[in-house]
């Protein structure tokens, strides 16, 4: 459990500044910072509003107690009733968060952040007294969060409160842990401070090149897959073996877990194991139809407090590469399903062959019956704060306009202006490719069909028909030719020794 947090002071006191400015009564947002294991102590990095929701309504606001509250308490004399009236415009009072929108936003800004970055809790901007009042709310909140944007490291269930208090102005800092219900006790108190926290962060990249063959096996009852299941068990998968990577920091072999001294941005290579041939094993099952080619490559950073050890920074690594990939991954399903208009039979799209002008990921892949290629996201780093990156998503056909909008709509930051400063680093964005088994078990099949498909075959079968008789009259006159070679041979013998 987390016993002390400490906040990055310059950020923190310029968001001070702007909500004293705003004279708003309530706000919410989120935490972004990061829960470090070993030194037991959380680090917070900014706080980000939630923006209005699609109807332009606050996530956040007050609500009154209603008349029927009131009456529980029984009546008042005059006295009670004129000093109340007073400081009924916050005894009353008791917040109202919008928790599903608040989780989305969590949501995609997870998206948005690297290694070493993560959404760790949330903000809340309001009166003791409201805060008091609703601690459960807020609780509901903080859960919803967690769940929406999970740390990935054996997930627990811990994240941070921040209360900013504007009468009187005071910052204080909640652990809320919860797990199968929520109480008035899931909140306790944490030391909070304010000091230099991101200036003293060390930077580590990675260029990850990966080439992942996932079998397509044969539908069965309960054995369904469409494209993104595949996907999505393989890139778990491949994060069980990435676990297993040994790291090579600036080109030295990492065998210590001391903290890292030096300045600058360090240069990680992951060295996978020497593991079984996973594609040959799929092409000698007896169910496979074909296999997903997914591969590419992965530009990951990751940010270290110079207290932590470097096992850290290479775990935050690794982390960072699976969630870039799971998240290319729920961009393409998101924009499928808000594309789909209507619902269409899967089967009938499928024998009609695949667009790849969209993106397909509810399609079944048993019922493909072509070749089908798709191109993921390619991922931007964004200059963030004091030398730090976040970093988007951007489709081939999209720009960096996109981006931009993002960057206001979801981090509350301004649109980078100059475009130099946008990192494009990698330079290959993952795609996928769907191969017939015919393809794979046949490599130098110049034809590229799947077994199902009937269509062309019949030629086909007539050209290896004639083929095959040719092969055979040839083997036929071979025997021929040596057999009436042999018998001219002894005709002649015979012949020159009655002579003699």
């Amino acid at each position: 459990m987390v016993k002390a947090v400490v906040g990055e002071e310059t950020q923190l006191k310029l968001i001070e500044d702007r909500l004293i400015q705003s004279r708003l009564p309530v706000q919410v947002g989120l935490v972004i910072g990061k829960l470090s294991s070993p030194l037991d102590r959380g680090f917070v990095f900014d706080l980000i509003p939630t923006p209005p929701n699609d109807a332009r309504e606050p996530a956040c606001s007050l609500v009154e107690t209603t008349a029927k509250d009131d009456k529980k308490k029984g009546p008042k004399s005059k006295s009670q009733a004129s000093a109340d009236s007073s400081s009924s415009s916050s005894s009353s009072s008791s917040l109202f968060i919008d928790n599903d929108w608040v989780a989305e936003h969590a949501r995609q800004v997870a998206r948005m952040l690297v290694g070493g970055m993560k959404v760790i809790g949330i903000y809340i901007w309001v009166s003791e007294t409201v805060f008091k009042n609703s601690t459960i709310t807020l609780c509901q909140t903080v859960k919803g969060v967690a769940e929406a944007a999970p740390l990935l490291e054996n997930d627990r269930e811990e994240r941070l409160l921040i209360h900013i208090c504007y009468s009187p102005m005071r910052w204080t800092c909640r652990n809320c842990t919860w797990t199968s219900n929520i109480t008035s006790s899931s909140l306790r108190p944490c030391d909070f401070k304010m000091g230099r926290v991101i200036t003293s962060l060390q930077t580590f990249k990675c260029n990850y090149n990966f080439n992942l063959r996932l079998p397509i096996c044969q539908e069965s009852a309960s054995n369904i897959q469409t494209l993104s299941d595949v996907l999505r068990q393989g890139i778990s998968h491949h994060a069980k073996e990435l676990e297993d990577a040994r790291a090579v920091i600036d080109g030295n072999l990492v065998v210590s877990d001391e903290p890292s001294t030096s300045d600058g941005v360090h240069e990680v290579e992951l060295l996978l194991p020497f593991m079984k041939d996973t594609y040959a094993e799929a092409c000698s099952r007896k169910d496979v139809l074909g296999v997903l080619l997914f591969k590419g490559s992965v530009c990951s950073f990751a940010y270290l407090n110079s207290k932590e050890p470097i096992s850290q920074a290479v775990a935050d690594i690794k982390r960072d590469i699976i969630s870039s990939l799971q998240s290319r991954l729920d961009i393409i399903c998101d924009e499928a399903y808000g594309d789909m208009g209507q619902t269409e039979d899967v089967s009938q799209e499928a024998s009609d062959g695949i667009s790849t002008d969209k993106p397909v990921p509810q399609l079944v892949l048993q019922l493909l019956r072509k070749e089908c290629s798709l191109s993921f996201p390619r991922r931007v780093f964004v200059p963030w704060l004091a030398g730090t990156y976040i970093c988007d998503y951007l489709q081939p056909s999209e720009t960096l306009e996109v981006l931009k909008d993002h960057c206001v709509e979801l981090m509350s930051m301004e649109a980078p202006s100059d475009a130099s400063t946008i990192l494009e680093l990698e330079k290959e964005a993952p795609s996928l490719v769907t191969k017939p088994f015919w393809d794979v078990a046949i490599p130098f099949n110049s034809a590229s069909c799947s077994p199902l498909e009937k269509n062309g075959n019949d030629t086909k079968e007539e050209s290896r028909k004639k083929s095959t008789k040719s092969n055979n009259l040839n083997i036929v006159g071979a025997i021929l030719f040596l057999l009436l070679s042999i018998a001219v041979g002894l005709v002649l013998y015979v012949v020159r020794g009655s002579k003699t």
